[in-house]
């Protein structure tokens, strides 16, 4: 009897079989970039989880006060007051700018006592996907005070966590009437060697399912040959030389959460051998793709991996044919790294779509681009999204500009190039999730221009443009 994926892995077999019989005999070398690994911020060193979430927050007010402060002197001048909290002095009213931390109060957030309050059929909760309600607050807290926020600030295009500075007064009854407000922003832009004039290119992917999904192998190995240079005329191979790396942004054993199921101890069991069976696969498609092109893994949401962020890279020992490649790199999510002159930093999607929960920002190229603005990469972590309980830094605020900017496992391709005050040209990536569309990123490293490319049925409608 012969199973359904062995159909699959048959005919894909005799369909590339007779791709390649066609393909030149000429063999092109692939080019070469530079490359640093720049995710050592994101290696956990010790696991302690005994300390308070608070100490996060604390340091990230700290380190960030002083990128924050350089922003509001360009923008409210160099004689507009900075108080703490404590010093506001509320019959003069005085006009002044107060930095600190925001806080989201939200009635509809999900917490531990309403879930306890469901189970016992007290409370019925409705299931929600986004928890933003017209009465939510902005609260600004700094190391020593509270004050609620009132006034020209958008309530629901902010979430928990974000460091913000605010121009105003205190009007005396616990609260703060804001004129205007600013973030951090980018980073100014520092002296690099100049990025690569010839053509090199990157390529984003993400979301790849193997678990249970049949369906996409055959698009993943139309992807693996398109890179390995068997599809194409000769031009399409020699072109497909100068890509030089292949990112996978996450998910790539599963792509979506487990379907609850009662818990009996049968259904357990087939879970735990689709996700071994799913690693196998993975584990083939990253030999093959190992084997001609520098390959960097990140694991996402759904991976086998720990799920407090920064997650840690996936073990070696999940790939025991893939890391007889030098090739192949197991990395963190985040991650960060330079190629060719040009500094890369995403995720596998998290941050965003959990931004997206909490306000209402929609648009994941918009919440990219809020990020930067925030300079940092998951605010909402640990509030909302579970975060490892730093206590000495914080590891996810953007110190320096990054060129190419991207978000795994989203609905969509999307892109964008950003504009920063100061100059900062950030290529922004929506890096679409191939179990569901089929597609992959790429972007040029010399000149930042980015395309999607299909390899099945996926409508090319829809993706976004933006240059």
């Amino acid at each position: 009897m012969i199973l359904e994926d062995d159909r699959t892995a048959a005919r894909t077999g005799k369909f590339l079989a007779s791709l390649r019989s066609g393909v030149s005999e000429n063999v092109h070398q692939r080019a070469e970039c530079d490359y640093k690994d720049l995710s050592k911020k994101f290696a956990l060193q010790t696991k302690d989880y005994t300390k308070q979430f608070a100490h996060i927050y604390a340091i990230r007010l700290v380190r960030m006060r002083e990128m924050i402060t350089k922003r509001v002197r360009r923008k409210w001048g160099p004689d507009m007051p900075i108080r703490k909290l404590i010093d506001l002095k509320e019959e003069e009213h005085e006009k002044c700018v107060i930095i600190g931390t925001l806080f989201k109060h939200q009635e509809l957030k999900p917490s531990i006592l309403k879930e306890i309050s469901e189970e016992n059929q007290l409370i019925p909760q409705p299931q929600r996907t986004q928890f933003v309600d017209e009465h939510d607050q902005l609260i600004l807290e700094d190391e020593q005070q509270r004050i609620h926020l009132v006034g020209s600030i958008d309530v629901h295009s902010s979430v928990t966590g974000i460091v913000s500075a605010v121009l105003g007064r205190d009007t005396g009854s616990g609260r703060f009437e804001v004129e205007d407000h600013c973030f951090a922003s980018l980073p100014e832009p520092v002296e690099r060697p100049l990025p690569i004039q010839e053509n090199r290119f990157i390529i984003l992917i993400s979301g790849l399912g193997l678990t249970n999904n049949a369906d996409v192998l055959l698009p993943l190995q139309m992807f693996v040959d398109w890179v390995g240079g068997y599809l194409g005329d000769a031009g399409d191979q020699q072109r497909q030389t100068q890509a030089v790396r292949v990112i996978i942004a996450g998910n790539s054993v599963r792509h979506m959460a487990d379907h609850k199921a009662p818990l009996l101890s049968n259904v357990h069991k087939i879970e735990v051998e689709d996700a071994i069976k799913g690693t196998k696969l993975l584990d083939d498609f990253l030999a093959q793709l190992a084997s001609f092109i520098d390959v960097d893994i990140m694991p996402g949401e759904f991976d086998p991996a720990n799920h407090m962020l920064p997650q840690q890279p996936l073990h070696c020992c999940m790939f025991p044919q893939a890391t007889q490649y030098e090739t192949m790199h197991s990395v963190s999510n985040p991650y960060e790294c330079e190629i060719g002159g040009r500094r890369i930093l995403g995720t596998a999607g998290q941050p965003v779509d959990d931004v997206a929960r909490y306000s209402k920002l929609t648009d994941p190229l918009r919440i990219l681009e809020q990020t930067l603005e925030w300079a940092h990469l998951a605010p909402t972590c640990p509030d909302t999204l579970t975060g490892y309980p730093f206590y000495q830094e914080d590891p996810f605020i953007i110190t320096d500009c990054p060129d190419i900017y991207f978000a795994g496992n989203q609905s969509q391709f999307q892109t964008a190039l950003y504009k920063g005050p100061e100059g900062q040209a950030v290529r922004l990536v929506c890096v679409p999730t191939f179990a569901k569309t089929y597609s992959c990123a790429v972007v040029n490293l010399a000149n930042l221009d980015c395309y999607p490319l299909f390899f099945g049925a996926g409508d090319v409608s829809d993706c976004e443009v933006d240059n």
